[in-house]
């Protein structure tokens, strides 16, 4: 009996189907990653070439914020504490062991959890990239509250604590209940506020510095996260995240 005429037709569509989806969400990954990469992009020329407006807007801005954590030796006090706290090798060793929780809880999520850690790992490394081309000095500040080594653009302290809390937000999703997402999500994008704050007012960082480190952090987590989706997803026209029940990953332990 002879086989039907369509069979050899229907696998190559279904395959060309996948292909076009697998497609259009990769390339909704770069338009993410240029949407956040064009302001930083923008942001690290004018600090380089010195365009005055905006080096005039930091220097009064450091200016100001560093008078008001000297006039207050409480604040000070709390904000290098939370510049201790937040040092980049802590905010990674904590959220690598979250990671590393939800994954031996949830061996479903294993291509999420590699996901989640490299991205982070990648935003660690990138953005001391960035730093060493651009080169900004720090700020340098009469009775200066602080002092830390290094390039000043962008904050890495802003930059890693936006990926984290891009990327932990994104990953915990679908695993939280609607109330338990809004603290976590207000959780963490306060604790990202803060930090970067934090580096303003101990003078040393600009502004201009936390604002590229907090947009190219969530940038950073945002288009990795979307690209992901789009290799691996459930099926090709699903929806971008955050997504309902549990990412792109298989239901049944599957990766």
């Amino acid at each position: 009996m002879a086989e039907p005429r369509t069979s050899p037709l229907r696998a190559p569509q279904q395959r060309g189907g996948r292909s076009l989806g697998r497609g259009r969400r990769l390339l909704k990954a770069v338009g993410f990653g240029l949407g956040f990469a064009v302001p930083v992009t923008a942001l690290a020329f004018v600090v380089r070439e010195k365009f005055l407006p905006v080096i005039e807007l930091d220097e009064r801005l450091i200016v100001a914020a560093t008078d008001i954590t000297r006039d207050n030796p409480w604040l000070r006090t709390s904000l290098v504490v939370w510049q201790e706290m937040t040092q980049p090798k802590w905010v990674y060793v904590v959220a690598t062991g979250v990671v590393l929780l939800v994954w031996r809880r949830h061996r479903e999520l294993t291509t999420r959890a590699a996901w989640a850690f490299i991205t982070m790992m990648v935003a660690w490394n990138l953005q001391l990239v960035l730093k060493a081309v651009v080169q900004r000095a720090r700020p340098v500040v009469s009775d200066p509250v602080s002092h830390a080594p290094g390039y000043s653009f962008p904050s890495g302290h802003a930059a890693n604590a936006a990926a984290v809390a891009a990327v932990m937000i994104l990953f915990l999703w679908p695993l939280l209940s609607p109330a338990v997402r809004r603290w976590v999500v207000g959780g963490l994008v306060t604790f990202a506020l803060l930090t970067a704050l934090d580096r303003v007012f101990l003078g040393v960082h600009f502004p201009s510095d936390v604002l590229a480190g907090v947009l190219f952090g969530v940038g950073l987590g945002t288009a990795s996260y979307v690209g992901y989706l789009g290799w691996n997803p459930q099926h090709p026209d699903d929806s971008l995240p955050p997504e309902g029940a549990a990412g792109p990953e298989p239901s049944k332990g599957t990766t």
